[in-house]
């Protein structure tokens, strides 16, 4: 098995995603790593190489993955950040840094779970996780309606308010093979020498 992130979609049906092997480490709540909590509610505007599409972050929603979300765009961390797993009419997933040194400083930076307030509908962004306790930079983007992740722990904090066109346009020919060790430990430069067709993040920025 590649990674051990999983996303389960039927009892009878594993879906393997993000390719990394995480630290078991005590999670802690976003304050005690990345400063004072987010607003309460704000949006982030994403240019990508298909275009632009904005997303509104509500912290009720889950107050300590929209904590790091908001401080993970202010430290600038998903500029240059491939869209590494798309899977049509499930998810698109990103979150691991195109820097090798990045990725390993955020590694072991397990968060808290926050309780499923909001369901995983279409557009919804939540967390990659493997299990309790286990959140990190991972995100993914819900291309359908997949309310059966919801039992399973997974906290939608934002959800696409505009340019989701944009979203169902990355390219998907690559599935699930890029190998999310290998992009924790060689980056955009693996990345970039076996999967040249990639979409990816140009900047995200908080909107004024």
């Amino acid at each position: 098995m590649k990674s051990n992130l999983l996303f389960t979609i039927a009892a009878a049906a594993a879906l393997t995603a993000c390719g990394s092997s995480q630290q078991k480490t005590s999670p802690t709540t976003s304050t005690e790593t990345t400063g004072a909590p987010a607003p309460p509610d704000f949006t982030v505007v994403f240019d990508t190489s298909k275009g632009n599409f904005t997303i509104e972050v509500h912290r009720l929603w889950a107050p300590m993955g929209a904590d790091r979300f908001y401080h993970l765009v202010q430290a600038k961390f998903f500029d240059d950040v491939r869209f590494f797993r798309v899977v049509p009419n499930f998810i698109v997933q990103f979150g691991i840094s195109g820097d090798p040194a990045t990725a390993r400083s955020w590694k072991s930076r397990n968060l808290m779970d926050d309780p499923v307030k909001q369901s995983n509908t279409r557009g919804t962004v939540t967390y990659a996780t493997a299990g309790p306790g286990t959140r990190t930079t991972q995100i993914f983007i819900n291309l359908a309606d997949n309310a059966n992740l919801d039992q399973q722990g997974f906290a939608p904090f934002a959800k696409v308010v505009d340019g989701m066109s944009v979203i169902d346009h990355l390219y998907p020919g690559y599935g699930e093979t890029p190998d999310q060790g290998r992009i924790e430990a060689e980056g955009n430069t693996y990345l970039k020498s076996n999967f040249e067709r990639l979409d990816f993040i140009r900047t995200a920025r908080i909107s004024q």
